[in-house]
């Protein structure tokens, strides 16, 4: 018999990452409330969170239990008026929790291929469905109004997968050992390491938003040729980001990129994706997209091809892009060299690009400028953001300036800025 997932591993160091989810991930204040939304695989590690929110001073803390079990066989047998529907009582839920101020903590535990017997057409209108109800829940998180974070924990599928020629239980400690690694919560203290990671981020920024490239251009030897236009006075992010009472926290647990929101209109060429892209339980991958004017006009996926094309045709803005981002390949999970199966960590191990919604952050004075301004200056608005990875050993980025001049930020991979 395989060893629980929470037996193998010291229990101190699950405390440590715990809180840091709680005092780091998303900077808990007295008297908060936080909502930690898990499956209740994961009932030990969400059990360890709730009592590090308490003892850093949230007033409830809420587990908002799932079953990925249950969500397939709804998926499976729900009648067609059921997949189309999401319940107000659920909207509502989080519209009170945001007015609440809530915190939310999401854990995540990859399953590869639970859904891969599930029509992608079903469950990309439960998708809709569910992401118009939340359509405001969602702008609040984009832009940062309220605080969230997504972290980890393995389980033996997604072990196994990772980790296919070892024992069960060989898989689970081993993919504990790299989830901890790249989290950067192997250590004695954790919560130091982070404030020292996000001050690595800060001159990287600062020269990347005073240059105010007007184009980036990415280059490999598989085949990406991509002009990335960018909208004038954007701004780009990395490490830590403030909510709108100035309080910083952390998004994602592990985060290496430095990112920004590309203009809709202005990508060109063609993205060859490096890792499969998880999507919705399915795999989707050996792929690639071209662009002209902003939008995907042509794709092919190996391996998910239909799934693909319901991501790409989810709304009219599903077609266009969000998100670009650069990731050194100089950092623990890129040192780890494996391919881990789940979107929140293969995208830190390498650039990536985000299909769908940009968040307003990404501009200059975003929060003084209407939605017809926000989209006016080039970003673009969707249902969805999913992360598809592009980066490679060979890669190289070079930043055109608004007078043609040009220069090199990215070459092998890693930063040369």
């Amino acid at each position: 018999m395989v060893r629980g997932k929470y037996e193998l591993f010291n229990e101190e160091q699950l405390k440590k990452y715990a809180e840091l989810a709680v005092r780091t991930g998303v900077n808990v204040q007295k008297n908060q409330l936080v909502i930690i939304h898990s499956d209740i695989e994961n009932a030990t590690f969400a059990r360890l969170i709730q009592t590090a929110a308490y003892d850093a001073g949230a007033s409830n803390v809420v587990i908002d239990w799932a079953d990925e079990q249950s969500a397939k066989e709804f998926y499976l047998h729900a009648a067609d008026d059921a997949i189309d529907h999401f319940p107000d009582w659920q909207a509502a839920r989080f519209k009170e929790w945001d007015e609440a101020g809530a915190a939310y903590i999401h854990v995540i535990s990859e399953k590869p291929d639970i859904f891969k017997d599930i029509s992608p057409e079903r469950m990309s209108r439960f998708q809709k469905a569910y992401r118009t109800k939340l359509k405001a829940h969602y702008a609040k998180t984009r832009s940062y109004e309220v605080r969230w974070c997504l972290l980890a924990v393995p389980n033996v599928v997604w072990a196994t997968k990772v980790f296919p020629h070892l024992s069960k239980e060989e898989a689970l400690q081993s993919l504990w050992q790299l989830i901890l690694q790249g989290a950067r919560a192997d250590g004695k203290n954790p919560i130091k390491d982070w404030e020292n990671h996000d001050s690595a981020f800060e001159s990287r920024k600062k020269i990347l938003n005073d240059s105010q490239f007007k184009t980036l251009h990415f280059t490999n030897s598989l085949g990406t040729d991509l002009f990335v236009g960018m909208p004038k006075n954007h701004l780009y992010i990395g490490g830590a980001v403030t909510d709108k009472k100035g309080i910083p926290f952390f998004p994602n647990i592990p985060t290496e990129e430095i990112f920004s929101a590309p203009h809709k209109n202005k990508v060109n060429g063609k993205l060859v994706a490096t890792k499969p892209l998880i999507y919705s339980g399915s795999v989707i991958d050996d792929f690639y997209l071209i662009f002209k004017d902003g939008r995907i006009t042509d794709y092919y996926a190996a391996t998910g091809q239909e799934v693909l094309q319901s991501l790409i045709e989810t709304d009219g803005g599903s077609c266009y892009l969000g998100e670009i981002a650069l990731v050194s390949n100089n950092s623990p999970l890129s040192h780890a060299d494996t391919l881990f199966y789940n979107t929140l960590f293969d995208e830190n191990t390498t650039c990536h690009i985000g299909i769908g919604n940009a968040s307003p952050s990404t501009l200059q004075n975003s929060s003084n400028l209407s939605e017809e301004e926000l989209k006016e200056a080039g970003l673009n608005t969707s249902l969805l953001l999913v992360n598809v990875t592009f980066g490679t050993e060979d890669m190289k980025v070079v930043g055109i300036k608004e007078n043609g001049s040009e220069v090199l930020l990215m070459e092998d991979g890693d930063f040369q800025c």
